[in-house]
């Protein structure tokens, strides 16, 4: 691809997804949609996804940043659930995907049909967790979809290998792609386990802020190398190592979380818009393809596995989530009882997303005796269909159901008294710290010093309290709005006198920018001071 095209992607899909910030619709539906439209709009060049560069480029960042954002407390409370459907439903799927379109598509082999199977099979809960924050979801409900999200990928792509393995007639038996699935996800696991501790402590000991984060942006893909090239699961090497990091976060510098977080950010919503702009994008790629199955044919095989594929997940995720409760006194007297509605959700929100698209595109176009891969064009096709169907069908509809079925959100309420109670309790042990220190000739401070780090504690403390507390009538502002707002007023008005001052050559514009980081911080401090 030409750098003006890449270009051209990414800034669309950029500012498609800042658009779609402004409307109801979630940034995958709305990116997906646009795509479709442009992938006609005369003089668009043609973005054929690459397996290549899908898979070893920009899974593993996407992998990594969703892992060090996710909760490896709630994640390891939740393995049960999570392991059920990132593991056990994509087996499942594959399986019963795979038997189902062997019986609808009368010219595709079993072997062909299981790797469509496991093509399919993996959801993607990028736009599925985008939809659980906008519309409040339990954080439980959020916790299993995004955890299914980080491992499915790796169950799906072994699966995917063993029945390609079939397909191309490498005669791969039960036992051989049992022992593959395993040694790619012990092997994974393996690898995280291998690495993470060593990038952990030189991520401690580096000591500029530029180079951790450098760091920072290298391990995904020294992860994902290294597993991958032990014929390991990169996927699960990548989930590991960023859960682990991300949990041990706090003891990285302050400078280096804080610049880590903004690059993190913008390097997620870079590639997250870019891919399903690309997946939208590809319509026109597979259609050309498709050849002899356009038509009536084609259609009722891609609505067929549509509704096989949405079918399957429910077939599963029922019986997943209480039939353990029925054989397991312990799961019963440790958690609660489930209602239907959260399944019904969770079974809804198995969007397709763009490892099902990367995975189809690398199935070889021959197998073995260099005959063509059965009816490969049919399975793009279908792949394709069922990614945009499902992104479109649920995606759009999963918000409404959920208010529809009025599934307790989060309780904002609780969730910010449980924060001001920890601030009160951190704020005690640092005054503690503080008085302790001043007992010291040698941190000896003057009395207006010593008051500025007691007011600044206090600030901290009292300003979840004030998130509380009532709101101003004339504006409409909690008081920590309203602290926010002058502190912000004051500072512009700083600002415009130091740039007046540089344009009146008082003073140099290496001095103005370090006046202005210096405004910089304060803002930043008084905005995470309020929220």
């Amino acid at each position: 691809m030409h750098i003006l095209p890449l270009l051209l992607l990414v800034a669309g899909s950029a500012a498609c997804a800042a658009a779609a910030r402004r409307t109801p619709v979630p940034a995958p539906l709305l990116l997906v949609t646009v795509g479709l439209v442009i992938s006609y709009v005369p003089g668009v060049p043609a973005y054929e996804l690459d397996p290549d560069i899908v898979l070893p480029l920009l899974l593993p960042p996407l992998l990594y940043t969703a892992a060090t954002d996710s909760s490896y407390l709630d994640l390891r409370a939740q393995l049960r659930p999570v392991a059920l459907l990132s593991v056990g439903y994509v087996l499942f799927a594959t399986l019963a995907v795979g038997w189902a379109i062997y019986l609808i598509v009368p010219s595709l082999p079993l072997t062909a049909a299981l790797v469509l199977g496991a093509v399919v099979a993996p959801p993607d809960a990028v736009a599925a967790t985008a939809v659980a924050r906008r519309v409040g979801l339990p954080s439980r409900i959020t916790t299993i979809l995004q955890g299914e999200s980080l491992v499915n990928d790796a169950t799906a792509i072994t699966a995917f290998k063993v029945a390609l393995a079939a397909a191309v007639g490498e005669g791969a038996t039960w036992a051989e792609g049992i022992g593959e699935f395993l040694l790619a996800a012990v092997g994974g696991v393996a690898v995280g386990l291998l690495l993470m501790v060593p990038l952990h402590w030189l991520r401690t000991h580096l000591k500029e802020a530029l180079l951790q984060n450098t760091l920072s942006l290298l391990i995904p893909f020294v992860a994902y190398g290294v597993a991958e090239q032990v014929h390991a699961s990169g996927v699960l090497a990548v989930v590991v190592v960023a859960l682990y990091l991300g949990h041990r976060a706090w003891e990285v510098d302050f400078a280096t979380r804080l610049q880590e977080e903004a690059v993190w950010k913008m390097v997620a919503f870079v590639l997250e818009s870019a891919v399903f702009a690309l997946i939208g994008l590809q319509l026109p790629v597979v259609l050309e393809k498709l050849g002899a199955y356009e038509g009536v044919d084609a259609a009722w095989y891609a609505v067929a596995l549509f509704l096989v594929v949405v079918v399957t997940r429910f077939v599963w995720v029922y019986p997943a989530t209480f039939l353990p409760r029925i054989f397991s006194a312990r799961i019963r007297k440790r958690e609660d009882n489930p209602t239907w509605k959260g399944p019904f959700v969770i079974a809804w929100a198995g969007m397709r997303g763009v490892v099902s698209l990367a995975i189809a595109f690398s199935i070889p176009l021959t197998i073995d005796g260099g005959e063509d891969f059965p009816d490969r064009n049919l399975i793009l096709f279908l792949t394709f269909t069922t990614v945009i169907g499902t992104l479109v069908v649920q995606g759009l509809t999963l918000p409404p159901l959920i208010r529809l079925l009025k599934l307790p959100g989060r309780d904002v309420q609780t969730e910010t008294l449980a924060e001001a109670n920890a601030q009160a309790q951190a704020s005690r042990a640092a005054e503690k710290r503080l008085d302790e220190l001043l007992e010291d000739e040698r941190n000896a401070l003057p009395p207006p010093l010593a008051d500025r780090l007691r007011t600044v504690l206090e600030r901290r403390r009292n300003a979840v309290w004030e998130r509380l507390g009532a709101v101003n009538p004339l504006t409409g502002e909690t008081a920590d709005d309203t602290y926010r707002r002058l502190s912000g007023e004051m500072i512009d008005a700083e600002r415009a006198v130091f740039v007046r001052l540089r344009d009146l050559r008082f003073i140099d514009d290496e001095m103005l920018r370090t006046l202005l980081r210096r405004l910089d911080l304060e803002e930043a401090a008084a905005y995470r001071e309020t929220t």
